[in-house]
């Protein structure tokens, strides 16, 4: 057989199998049947979006129960995910998300049934995998057989649903030279009318629509900075249009062309939005972080920007500071918002935020009721029944007239809706051990949830409808979790209220004078040990007193004077120091006269000196403290100071030890100072 007609052939069986893959696809998204949790008459759209098929986090799903058991409801099954905020989507048979692993970022496709694997797309490097938020931070989005996805660089792309092949990609960010999404881009493709909108945030090209068989650009408008929240579709007075909730505005536009109809300024500067709006035309309700708190708008009776040189502003029926979303989204039900009003500045990665889960009459912004008392929850524990409960910060879907909410804590909780009283009718811990922000998904009476390491399927229909042919049903004691504690409310007695912030002139020169201060009285602690001790010892003494001394007032130093001052202290960096000039004072340049013996105890110093300086790292980035690397580059800096007090460590007299320890604080002045240059430098 001729190469093109082995070719010919291979060609056509390909096609063949794409197309049945296809329509055996597409036949299982639309088919509604054997759905016992839909009404009659309404399809299987599945959970397409990050927000539900209609983009508010409601679904049609009936036949959900009303309490679970004891031991917490069933889990279908479980699996190992890796790293990532990226919600689930569901469509038929398969659900789809975005993860993390050491070797890239993928997108993944899994059996809803079981949870393995379908297939994967690698699209990326790893994004922060070390870092305060690693991982993807977009949910994908499913339409007609097709995913399309966006990675934190700016990335978006579009992959065949069946098998994972790549259509086509374009780097939004890169191209566009997008602005306000230092954090990484969040932004979830809002696919419609054949058009994938993205904020990007680029000079003439704030909003960007992109055709979505093609990935090819149909229109930009506008040249405000983005933010983290998805373009919004909505529709007014029979027109199509587009919700851009941006860093400084928010802005309508005409879905079909881009051009701008209103707008309103929010503000100036650095700013952030995550939280989706609500649309209950001609209302529309915004909310945002920072204790910015929540405000109902208005859409002008007439959109037409073409014709006038001035955008029409949106006018405000209500503003309250209550109710400020943040990373989680809150929801409308006949005529009332759900939602977690954030107390903190923004949401902390290191302990659950502070706040109050309220209920807000929609149009009035008046309270209906609220439940916690706005202090973080510091660990996973039963709850005093007789005092009150606590929800937290948490996704919410709306469906069979109850709120399925997940919380940072990983607890999954049952509540009626009910603009009377809160309702609770079943709680259960489900991903307990690290904070969640990941909102949940229901799909077939069946809950999607993850966190940075596991995923997770909770039956939560009827009992008598649960169907899982040969599989056996596992129960939460199968999800690997842990209890949560609260470590940074145990170590930080005073917080930084925002995280990402470098500190202040102020904060490092009282923090360099509190070290300083430590050196100090360790000298003097030591120079009174070691008094008492024989003569042949007292320098050894002295020097091994100072160094415990001035680790261990380091160590607690950054928690017990921030509880004295009610000012951040931050006194580590002391220890990495105490560790280092121990390390630099042992090592010998020359090898000849060096034995097995000292080579040995150099090696075992840089050890602990990797150690100590790893164990630093990450301690500092589990309590949200972006700044401490910084510190660890001062390393080099102080090294020709520790070597000039290593010399003189072999001499004895009161001289040699005072230009000792006169070394030994130039030396951390040295490794203090290079770490806040570098400090400013990067920030």
């Amino acid at each position: 057989m001729s190469t093109s007609r082995c070719l010919g052939v291979w060609n056509a069986a390909r096609t063949l199998y794409l197309v049945a893959a296809a329509c055996l696809l597409a036949s299982s998204f639309v088919s509604a049947a054997e759905n016992p949790f839909l009404p009659e008459g309404v399809s299987d759209r599945g959970w397409p979006f990050v927000r539900g098929a209609a983009f508010d986090a409601h679904s049609p799903e009936i036949n959900l129960a009303d309490q679970w058991p004891d031991d917490g409801p069933p889990v279908l099954w479980t699996r190992p995910l890796g790293q990532g905020y990226s919600a689930f989507v569901a469509v038929g048979e398969r659900v789809f998300t975005q993860t993390q692993t050491l070797t890239g970022q993928y997108v993944v496709c899994l059996d809803a049934d079981s949870g393995e694997t379908i297939w994967e797309h690698r699209y990326d490097w790893p994004y922060e995998a070390a870092g305060v938020y690693p991982g993807p931070r977009a949910t994908p989005t499913i339409v007609e057989g097709i995913v399309y996805f966006a990675g934190p660089s700016g990335l978006i792309g579009c992959l065949d649903a069946a098998t994972g092949k790549e259509r086509w990609s374009v780097n939004v960010i890169a191209k566009y030279d997008g602005q306000g999404v230092g954090f990484g881009y969040a932004c979830s493709p809002t696919v419609i009318d054949s058009l994938v909108l993205l904020p990007v945030g680029g000079k003439d090209a704030s909003l960007v629509a992109l055709d979505a068989k093609s990935g090819r650009e149909v229109w930009a408008s506008g040249s405000d900075p983005a933010s983290y929240t998805p373009a919004f579709p909505i529709e007014s007075g029979g027109r199509k249009l587009v919700v851009g909730y941006l860093q400084n505005s928010l802005v309508v536009a005409d879905r079909t062309d881009g051009t701008w109809l209103a707008r309103l300024d929010l503000s100036h500067g650095y700013d952030e939005h995550s939280a989706w709006p609500i649309f209950q035309d001609p209302h529309l309700w915004i909310s945002g972080p920072f204790r910015s708190g929540s405000q109902l708008l208005t859409l002008p009776l007439s959109l037409d920007a073409k014709a006038t040189t001035e955008l029409p502003e949106l006018d405000t029926v209500w503003k309250s500071n209550t109710l400020s979303n943040d990373v989680t989204s809150s929801v409308l039900v006949d005529g009332f918002l759900y939602g977690f009003d954030i107390f903190d500045a923004q949401s902390k990665t290191h302990r659950p935020s502070r706040g109050i889960f309220r209920c807000v009459d929609f149009l009035t912004g008046t309270e209906r009721w609220s439940v916690g008392t706005g202090r973080p929850r510091r660990e996973n524990s039963e709850r005093d029944t007789d005092g009150e409960p606590e929800i937290g910060q948490a996704g919410i879907i709306v469906a069979d007239g109850k709120l399925i909410i997940f919380n940072e804590l990983g607890e999954l909780i049952l509540a009626r809706t009910n603009p009377q009283s809160y309702e609770e009718l079943a709680r259960a811990t489900v991903l307990g051990g690290e904070l969640v922000w990941t909102p949940p998904i229901l799909h077939r009476g069946r809950v999607y949830l993850r966190n940075h390491s596991h995923a997770v399927c909770v039956y939560v229909g009827e009992p008598d409808l649960l169907q899982t042919g040969t599989r056996p049903v596992l129960s939460l004691r199968d999800v690997p979790q842990s209890q949560y504690r609260d470590l940074a409310s145990t170590i930080l007695a005073i917080e930084p209220e925002y995280a990402f912030d470098i500190p202040s002139d102020a904060w490092l020169r009282n923090w360099y004078l509190a070290s300083l201060a430590f050196l100090i009285a360790a000298a003097v602690f030591a120079g009174l040990v070691s008094r008492g001790i024989a003569l042949h010892r007292s320098d050894v003494t002295r020097r091994l007193t100072f160094r415990l001394t001035a680790f261990g007032l380091g160590l607690v130093g950054t928690t017990a004077l921030s509880a004295w001052t009610r000012e951040f202290y931050f006194t580590w960096p002391l220890c990495l120091f105490v560790v280092f000039d121990v390390t630099a004072g042992s090592l010998r340049w020359s090898r000849r006269t060096i034995g097995r013996q000292r080579l040995g105890t150099e090696w075992l110093n840089v050890a602990l000196l990797l150690a100590v300086s790893l164990g630093y790292f990450l301690l500092c980035r589990r309590l949200s403290l972006v700044f401490e690397w910084v510190f660890l580059a001062g390393y080099p800096a102080a090294l020709p100071f520790c070597r000039i007090a290593a010399g003189f460590r072999n001499r004895t007299g009161r001289l040699s030890a005072t230009v000792e320890f006169l070394a030994v604080v130039t030396a951390f002045s040295a490794f203090y100072v290079t770490g806040v240059f570098v400090l400013t430098e990067r920030y």
